[in-house]
């Protein structure tokens, strides 16, 4: 894998990871590498400092000092949970920021949701059921729902996805 930093024509700065050079070649020249900023498919590789390799002889470990007071464990600051935006569930991610590459692919992702489906709001589980039921037009939803309903749809025998609800690439 590699690692290289890149940037689109409106000058915005992020991140790649591709199997090789030829891997991004190939993926930028079809217009598939896309900044998560502002979707342009114009992406080049930006100026990044090389990686240096230290010698691979060892250094002398350093001297432990005599008495090192005990570090104290950081108290988790508090936080309150994150709001759901229209139209989706709460956004949790355990290991930091979302990488740029899939940013982006989950924006498209929802953008195509928006475009597709119907927006139904907190009568989600409502809607799904009647859908299901044969009591309502069959079409695509999307909207909130707990996790008590999610479970009942689910009991139920109704499919449904949950989907990591990002901002919108359009700010």
């Amino acid at each position: 894998m590699i690692h290289y930093q890149l940037r689109c024509q409106a000058t915005h700065e992020f991140d790649g990871w591709f199997q090789d050079s030829a891997g991004f070649e190939k993926l930028a020249a079809v217009g598939l590498v896309e900044c998560p900023h502002c979707g342009s498919t114009q992406v080049s590789r930006a100026l990044m400092a090389p990686a240096v390799r230290k010698s691979r002889r060892k250094a002398a470990p350093a001297p432990l000092p005599e008495e090192a007071p005990p570090a104290a464990a950081p108290a988790p600051a508090p936080s309150a949970p994150p709001q759901p935006e229209p139209g989706g569930m709460s956004q949790r991610v355990a290991a930091g920021p979302i990488p740029a590459q899939l940013l982006a692919m989950l924006q498209r992702m929802r953008a195509e949701v928006e475009k597709s489906c119907d927006y139904v709001g907190e009568g989600f589980a409502e809607e799904a059921r009647k859908i299901h039921n044969g009591e309502a037009e069959a079409r695509g939803i999307y909207g909130e729902a707990t996790e008590a309903e999610a479970e009942a749809l689910a009991e139920d025998g109704i499919d449904i996805a949950r989907l990591p609800w990002v901002p919108r690439a359009d700010g």
